[in-house]
Formats: structure tokens, C-alpha cells, sequence
């Protein structure tokens, strides 16, 4: 892992530090998904089967699975799992609950009320990765929320085992979130699918969920179409921010790194920190974590991105990070909440020594669906809001416009729209 000391960059070495790996091949990437658009478009399912068995190795005849395939697949989890995955949910509803908006109407002047209303979005499509590994949590962080809103339909991709078949745990996961249609499609023609239609695949209206570089290329195309549908955020490939002190433990700093690093080998790890023994330690405790890694070839190729940076104060690391704006930022700090008011960019935020990312990932209420590469600047983290609609609402009885009316027509002559100062001076008329 690369160790820098901030203070000795210029401007460009800083933002070179802190490049995201990949960046340099997105104009291929993007090309790379306009093909597979159009290739979808063209010639719908059976494109779909050429992509699915040019990328996956699969030759499929549907893609949706049936009943039968379902009921066997969550069956075939185990109990201890199945049983995790429920209490997962039950701690994501109650977080996604607490956080949800509601209605409102408010008299905004005598005779004037004005309010919101809430609708969920009609069909939700819902991307669910499985490049190096199954992720049914990601299931679950989609579907809870989906719920919640009360979606009418809601469309959950996931890319197809060697055998032709859906994981089994992901299966489980959509089982306890109510959804019933799952398609084995994967990357980025699962997300070309559900934003254009074919015969076996409804088009969608949002498209949800995280995945790799194509995937997150994909997505953004989709919401380039005209006509096309909205998607969450940004949720490429996944990074994580340390910033930690002096009475850090090394070990679990460096078990944080590794968390996100073995995601991908595009995955991203950054540790800040005003204590140069905290860097050698850690850089020790990462090399001897990772050779007890399964992962461990997949961990190496993302470490050669990784930056173990000294900065000469604290108040300097969360600039840095607020500049990064990573998906995930843990503060590794004595007194973590004391530093919180200084976050301001961020998807997520670890408090402490006993709060790793991998909780925010699987179980402990929050959703790990957030904004990537630099996203976290602009965008939020999924929650039962990004399913939602609000639309405005007002209700004027006449005393009410003769009270704002002459408002409203002093701004349309302003701007000279006349009809606009009409609609008003004539409802003002007496009756005849």
C-alpha cells in the first residue's frame, strides 16, 4: 500500500492521490454499455440470451424464475442464514420506518392551503449483483424499502449461476421482501431489460442498486433515454475512508481496509490520520490479515489502490474526506461524535472502534445501497423516499385568491406572461 505524507503534495499529486481506480477507461466502459442498449433494443430476449451466454456462459430459455424454481431455492438455504437474513430485515424496517416522510397541508395565507402527497413509484426494478459473489443483503436493502412504499410492482435481476439458476439466498432475501419476480439477467443487460421492455422482461420505471463500473454505466444511460426511467444514484464500485487516531487498534483498522478491498479489485481504501506509528502498524496488520484471506488475490489487486495518508491535523482529514466524499467513512476516533458536525459529505458514517462498515452492510438498520465515486457530494443512500413520489397539492377558495392573486399577477407581468396574470384577474371578475 502506498504511504504519503499530505503536506509534501502540490495540488495535482493530491488529486492524483486520491483518483478512483478505473477512471481512466470510462469512455470505453460507456461504450461498451451503448452496444449492449442496443443490441437490447434491436432484438430484446433474444439478445438477452446472446449476452447472457457471451458474459455469464449460460445458455438460458427464460429468465424469469418460475414458482417451482423459487420455492426450491429457499428451501435449499440454511436455517442459520435464513434466520439472518430475517433479522436483518426486521432491523432495516424499523431504520427505513423511522426515516420515512409523510404528508402535510398548511394554510399559507387565509384562504390558501397547500400540501404534499405521497405515491409510491409504480414498478421498481431492482439490481442485485453476483460478479464475485452472491449478495442477498443487497436484496434486502432494495426490497425493504420497495415495501415500505408500496411499490406496485417491483423487478429484481440477478445474474445467473454457472447451472443456469438464481442463487439461493438471494431468492430468500426477495421471498422476505414480497417480491415474486425474479429474472436471471446480470450486468449490463439486466439494466438495459428493465429500462427498455422486451417480451419477458417489464420495463421499469426506476431502476435501483449497486454494481460494477458497466453496470453503473449502464444505469446512468438508462436515465439519459428519453422517456427512459430515473435511477437511485451513482453505486459503482465500492470504497471506504478511514479516519483514525492515535489510540486506534491497528487490527481493526486494517480489517476495515480489507472489508472493502476484497468487494473487487477496483475497490477503494483510504486511511487518514495525524499518527505516522498508526501507519506502519496498520500496513503490518493489513499484510498479515490478508494472507488469511479467500480472498486474498482479489484483496491485493484492490490494496494497489489503497493510500495509508498522514496529515498533520485531524480537521485536515475531514477536509480531505469531505473533498473524497466516500461511499462509506469510519471515524476511528476517542471521541467519534465530537468530530460528526465536521461531516459533510459522506454515504455512510461508522462511530467508533466497535462499529465496522461490514455491520452497515448486512445488519445493523442502515442501507448499504449509497453513492460512490465522489457521488456522496450531491446524492443520499437508498431509503423508502428514493420509491416515493411527492406532488404538491393547493386548494384557494376565493377569498384566498383575492388575497395572493394580485401577488401572482405582478410576477407574470413581470415576466411577460399575460395569460398567467389573466387566469387570476379572471377568476377575480364578479359572476355575471
Amino acid at each position: 500500500m502506498k504511504r504519503i505524507v499530505w503536506n509534501q503534495l502540490d495540488e495535482a499529486e493530491r488529486a492524483a492521490c486520491l483518483a478512483r481506480p478505473g477512471a481512466e477507461g470510462q469512455a470505453e466502459v460507456e461504450a461498451a454499455a451503448r452496444r449492449v442498449f442496443d443490441q437490447v433494443r434491436a432484438d430484446g430476449d433474444t439478445a438477452l440470451r446472446a449476452l447472457t451466454r457471451r458474459f455469464d456462459g449460460v445458455e438460458l430459455a427464460t429468465f424469469e424464475v418460475t414458482p417451482e424454481e423459487f420455492a426450491a431455492g429457499v428451501a435449499s438455504v440454511p436455517a442459520p442464514l435464513r434466520e439472518a437474513l430475517s433479522q436483518a430485515r426486521e432491523r432495516l424496517i424499523t431504520w427505513h420506518r423511522a426515516g420515512m416522510a409523510s404528508e402535510f397541508e398548511v394554510d399559507t395565507a387565509p384562504g390558501v392551503r397547500c400540501g404534499r402527497i405521497l405515491r409510491p413509484i409504480r414498478r421498481v426494478g431492482l439490481y442485485v449483483p453476483a460478479g464475485t459473489a452472491p449478495l442477498p443483503s443487497t436484496a434486502l436493502m432494495l426490497g425493504v424499502p420497495a415495501a415500505l412504499a408500496g411499490c406496485d410492482e417491483v423487478v429484481l435481476c440477478t445474474p445467473p449461476r454457472a447451472d443456469g439458476s438464481a442463487d439461493p439466498a438471494v431468492l430468500a432475501a426477495a421471498s422476505l421482501c414480497g417480491i415474486r419476480r425474479v429474472f436471471k439477467l446480470g450486468g449490463g443487460q439486466a439494466i438495459a431489460a428493465m429500462a427498455l421492455g422486451t417480451d419477458s422482461v417489464p420495463r421499469c420505471d426506476k431502476l435501483f442498486g449497486p454494481g460494477n463500473k458497466f453496470v453503473t454505466a449502464a444505469k446512468q444511460l438508462a436515465a439519459m433515454l428519453s422517456g427512459g426511467p430515473a435511477i437511485d444514484m451513482p453505486a459503482g464500485p465500492s470504497e471506504v475512508l478511514v479516519i483514525a487516531d492515535a489510540g486506534a487498534p491497528p487490527v481493526h483498522v486494517a480489517s476495515d481496509l480489507l472489508s472493502q478491498a476484497e468487494h473487487g479489485p477496483d475497490s477503494q481504501v483510504i486511511l487518514l490520520t495525524d499518527d505516522a506509528a498508526l501507519i506502519d502498524a496498520v500496513n503490518a496488520e493489513v499484510l498479515r490479515q490478508l494472507a488469511e484471506l479467500p480472498r486474498e488475490a482479489i484483496a491485493t489487486r484492490a490494496l494497489e489502490f489503497a493510500r495509508l495518508v498522514l496529515v498533520d491535523s485531524l480537521d485536515d482529514a475531514f477536509a480531505i474526506s469531505n473533498d473524497y466524499a466516500p461511499e462509506h467513512l469510519i471515524l476511528a476516533l476517542r471521541q467519534p461524535r465530537d468530530w460528526l458536525g465536521q461531516v459533510s459529505c459522506a454515504g455512510s458514517v461508522f462511530l467508533g472502534d466497535y462499529a465496522p462498515e461490514g455491520l452497515g452492510d448486512y445488519c445493523s438498520g442502515t442501507n448499504h445501497v449509497l453513492p460512490t465515486n465522489g457521488a456522496a457530494r450531491a446524492w443520499s443512500g437508498v431509503s423508502v423516499a428514493s420509491f416515493q413520489k411527492t406532488i404538491s397539492l393547493q386548494e384557494v377558495s376565493r377569498e384566498g385568491l383575492a388575497l395572493i392573486g394580485p401577488c401572482a399577477v405582478e410576477i407574470a407581468r413581470a415576466e411577460g406572461l399575460e395569460a398567467h396574470a389573466q387566469s387570476v384577474l379572471r377568476r377575480l371578475e364578479p359572476a355575471s
